[in-house]
């Protein structure tokens, strides 16, 4: 029997995955400052998230690294926490406990699940996941940039049942407009190559407020932009595009 699996968004880039009772979070934000905003409701407390027996971090910004939220929250800081060496620095001095450091091309396991690193690229040292359980396989794209390694995952892992890239093209102002993120026609030529049963973006609603998306960032807030470059480059890859707290059942 093919193993269950299940993504909700809890917002941005946090992704609640569940092969089967096997739960791994991604990427964990749930609060905000004067330059960062969710630009969603982010639908859970820490408190209200359950057990997760795996915690998966592909960078230290702080909308995908808030593990401030996650100590106060009271998170089981006994949880596998899994990324590469700039994040578990960080983890290791707020407490948490159970760390692996993995960087492109490695792996960890807890349980059933394999967790390997694979390569990405961000303006700060980011890795990109491919995660496996009970025949299942998922890659989730942190917010990379399109790099050409990623190409081989197909050759690599064989098919995706589900990928969840970043679609917002995020560039930096004060770095002469410097793209730090893929935007929606990468991320579409991506999921072409990686040809997913479901492909799902995310990393889009974020914004700097009012004044930071005029000074210092720039980016496409509109995944409908990615589903229609994935309807001309991949046609019979379904994508869906779901608000925070919708469970998504990948057959």
């Amino acid at each position: 029997m093919t193993t269950p699996l299940t993504v909700t968004r809890i917002g941005h880039a946090c992704q609640l995955i569940e092969f089967g009772d096997l739960r791994v979070l991604t990427d964990p934000w749930f609060t905000e400052t004067a330059t960062y905003h969710p630009g969603e409701p982010v639908i859970a407390t820490v408190a209200g998230l359950g057990r997760i027996d795996a915690l998966v971090i592909s960078h230290e910004h702080y909308d995908h690294c808030d593990l401030d939220a996650l100590v106060a929250g009271g998170f089981d800081l006994d949880t596998p926490l899994i990324g590469p060496g700039t994040v578990t620095d960080i983890a290791a001095r707020k407490g948490f406990r159970n760390l692996r450091t993995i960087e492109a091309w490695e792996s960890t396991t807890v349980g059933d699940l394999r967790v390997t690193a694979t390569p990405g690229e961000h303006g700060v040292h980011e890795v990109t996941f491919v995660l496996q359980s009970g025949g299942r396989t998922v890659f989730f794209g942190g917010d990379s940039l399109r790099v050409p390694e990623l190409d081989t995952l197909p050759t690599r892992f064989g098919h995706f049942d589900l990928t969840i890239l970043p679609t917002n093209g995020l560039c930096v102002r004060p770095a002469n407009m410097r793209q730090v993120v893929m935007d929606a026609e990468e991320a579409a030529a991506l999921t072409a190559v990686l040809r997913p049963t479901l492909a799902i973006p995310h990393h889009y609603a974020f914004h700097s407020g009012r004044l930071g998306d005029r000074m210092i960032t720039k980016s496409d807030n509109d995944p409908r932009h990615y589903a229609d470059a994935v309807a001309r480059l991949a046609p019979n890859v379904e994508v869906r595009m779901v608000l925070p707290g919708t469970p998504v059942h990948i057959a």
